[in-house]
């Protein structure tokens, strides 16, 4: 199986469960249950790698917490370094803060170790409203970084085409759905 397939067929499988009137899909890559194989995290993290320059990518920036697992994927089998988007405060020289809001919560998120010139590739895992996404890449904008990439396991809903129409960001995910009656529903 290829791994597209793969990573298709894993998020027609996962559980659905729903949050109020909300039909919430329950996935490995976006949620750590149900248990991930290795093979599903290599398969995704395959799937990057492949569509990075990597001569011009000098740093990971995983988002806290589930762009953990392909940020370390990715880092282990590239040798660049990674940094991850806190959800907590550390002080140090250069650290930024940054206010989000998506569809469920709010909060500060925390940057720090990147700098002015540094070529980002920043990858997470799901996006629907881009109401984390936003913040952060405007947040490596203002700091001075370039965006070497945003890649993102699972595109829901219009976040990310809102922020390509009305940010001009070059945003690219892996697969795009849509929740129908309750369930999973793969788009293109």
């Amino acid at each position: 199986m290829q791994a597209l397939d793969i990573l298709r067929q894993s998020v027609i499988d996962a559980p659905v469960v729903m949050k109020g009137e909300y039909a919430y899909f329950v996935h490995p890559l976006t949620d750590g249950v149900p248990r991930q194989s290795a093979r599903l995290l290599e398969a995704t993290r395959d799937l990057v790698q492949e569509r990075i320059d990597w001569d011009e990518v000098d740093v990971i920036l995983g988002i806290e917490a589930m762009g953990l697992p392909l940020s370390a994927a990715l880092s282990l089998s590239t040798g660049k370094p990674m940094v991850v988007v806190r959800k907590r405060a550390y002080g140090l020289p250069g650290e930024a803060a940054i206010d989000q809001s998506t569809g469920y919560s709010k909060g500060t998120l925390h940057i720090n170790d990147i700098a002015a010139g540094e070529r980002v590739l920043v990858v997470d895992d799901v996006v629907s409203t881009g109401g984390t996404l936003e913040p952060i890449l405007s947040t490596l904008e203002a700091i001075g970084a370039t965006l070497a990439g945003v890649f993102i396991i699972f595109e829901k809903g219009e976040g990310m085409n809102r922020l390509r129409k009305t940010r001009g960001w070059k945003l690219d995910s892996l697969v795009r759905l849509e929740m129908k009656n309750n369930k999973v529903a793969l788009l293109e």
